[in-house]
């Protein structure tokens, strides 16, 4: 076995001995707010919320909670950040900053630009190293770990703006490669800058016999989307006849169910499947056990987390966070419940609302699961519908009707009070009956929404079909075409005109 690959497989075996419930104690993250806080003392945010006064503190938590608003990405960089990409030093952490991530951000919604610093960056190559740890128990063949892996991902040659840099974060990473893991990383750096998407997928495909991966990683859409191409272009029956010794898939940013079918049809044995909770904003948590769908939270990679129960008591109706909204910190949370999830990170991010929501599989453990996003969802009559509802009838559906829906998305009409809902498919589907399930199974799920259509206050849904490459064509058309970019589930009234537009209907 190579030396990377010796080296990588005894760093797995080690870490797994040492236990999946280490660094789990809430005194890590106080080490952790202690350390971004010493580092960033001398900032101009430090300065202007007083940190040195914080870190003299007794309860240090407290008070950085009530010294420091939460924001989301809009008040954050109006307040702050906008003086960062102005190439002003010292602002939210100490320096110049040199790297700006643009997120994928939705359809219609511009790109944010995210801060990345090098201690956030040797955060990543950290973590991703760990990441195997999740593997030891999979009993991977021995040769897994002396094959290659591919990243999925945007261009690795991120555009000079100023005296900073913005792209992709996974072209950002990929620059960054640990020097571990250099030796094993795919795609090769030639293919890795090609910015066009399209001619990207091309080079990939084409390289694609030259590599013996191991691993794929990266959004399930995109990468299925590659694996389908190389099928096609080699005229195989799977993905294993190109990558005989192909393992295991770590997926991220969506959720996989959707995609299952799409995924087994791509494969001809099994593939052990991994969930990572990896954002432009950091690298928060990812799976480590096999048989828990949880991703462990990384408590002491930089990064402090706190939590806000998505109620009305911290949240008005469109979403938005209230100022009196109180967080909770990972030792005072509960399993079950929705949080929004804000972060304070060693990139300069303060008490920063991330998007997402999560809920506590395993309180002990510290484990979570993404439930849905605090923009996508509607309530256009007070049925809170939220994404972990959408998803859950769908897979529901997709099981009972023995059909595959790897794409969709749905928008409110207010005047009608009615719900619409677009199917993506290659193959004709009764329309009428796969709406009547979902709605169904939306009743079950969800007391809210079972009332207001019980009363007929929220119509009948509807529902249409398309082929699902329109999906991406949409994307392409709004430059949002490959690496991380995702379709919106959920449309605000901007985002749906410009859907309805683009399929003429």
């Amino acid at each position: 076995m190579p030396i990377i690959g010796k080296l990588l497989k005894k760093t797995t075996e080690f870490s797994a001995r040492r236990g999946a419930l280490k660094g789990l104690d809430f005194k890590d993250q106080i080490k952790v707010l202690s350390k971004i806080l010493y580092f960033a003392e001398e900032t101009k945010f430090g300065q202007h919320y007083d940190f040195q006064s914080i870190l003299d503190s007794e309860n240090r938590v407290e008070n950085f909670q009530k010294a420091i608003p939460i924001r989301d990405y809009d008040q954050f960089y109006k307040d702050w950040l906008h003086r960062c990409l102005e190439d002003e030093a010292d602002v939210i952490w100490p320096g110049k900053i040199k790297y700006f991530a643009l997120s994928s951000g939705t359809t219609g919604s511009p790109s944010k630009r995210i801060p990345v610093t090098k201690q956030m960056i040797r955060s990543f190559q950290r973590n991703t190293i760990k990441q195997f740890t999740a593997t030891a128990d999979l009993n991977l063949s021995d040769g897994f770990y002396q094959k290659s892996f591919i990243a999925v991902g945007g261009s690795s040659k991120p555009e000079k703006k100023g005296n900073h840099y913005e792209g992709d974060l996974s072209g950002i990473l990929k620059k960054h490669t640990s020097v571990v893991l250099m030796p094993l990383t795919k795609p090769d750096a030639e293919t890795a800058a090609i910015k066009d998407w399209n001619k990207k997928l091309d080079r990939m495909v084409e390289k694609a016999p030259e590599w013996d991966i191991s691993t794929v990683a990266g959004i399930p859409s995109w990468c299925i989307m590659l694996m389908e191409r190389i099928i096609e272009k080699y005229q195989v029956e799977s993905i294993h006849d190109i990558w005989p010794n192909l393992e295991l898939y770590m997926f991220g940013g969506v959720y996989i169910e959707p995609y299952l079918k799409r995924f087994e049809n791509v494969c001809g044995k099994k593939v052990h499947l991994l969930n990572t909770y990896l954002a432009s904003e950091g690298y928060f948590a990812y799976q480590r056990r096999a048989e828990s769908n949880g991703m462990q939270l990384l408590l002491k990679s930089g990064i402090f987390f706190e939590f806000v129960p998505f109620n009305r008591d911290n949240f008005d109706e469109h979403g938005n966070i209230k100022l009196e909204a109180k967080a909770l910190t990972v030792n005072e949370v509960v399993g079950g419940e929705d949080y929004a999830l804000v972060i304070s990170t060693n990139a300069g991010l303060w008490r920063y609302l991330v998007g997402d929501l999560v809920q506590f599989v395993d309180v002990e453990r510290r484990e979570v699961r993404i439930s849905g996003r605090i923009k996508q969802y509607l309530s256009l009559v007070g049925e809170h519908l939220s994404l972990d509802n959408i998803n859950m009838a769908i897979l529901k559906t997709s099981e009972k009707l023995n059909i595959t829906i790897p794409e969709f998305c749905l928008y409110a009409n207010a005047e009608e009070q009615r719900h619409y809902w677009c199917f993506g498919s290659q193959k004709p589907m009764d329309c009428d009956l796969v709406m009547k399930t979902v709605d169904e199974f939306l009743c079950e799920g969800n007391d809210d929404y079972s009332s207001v259509r019980k009363y007929d206050t929220l119509k009948s849904p509807v529902a249409y079909q398309t082929d699902v490459d329109n999906f991406y064509k949409f994307l392409e058309e709004k430059g949002r075409l490959g690496s991380q970019n995702k379709f919106p589930r959920v449309m605000n009234e901007y985002q749906a005109k410009e859907w309805k537009l683009f399929l003429g209907v």
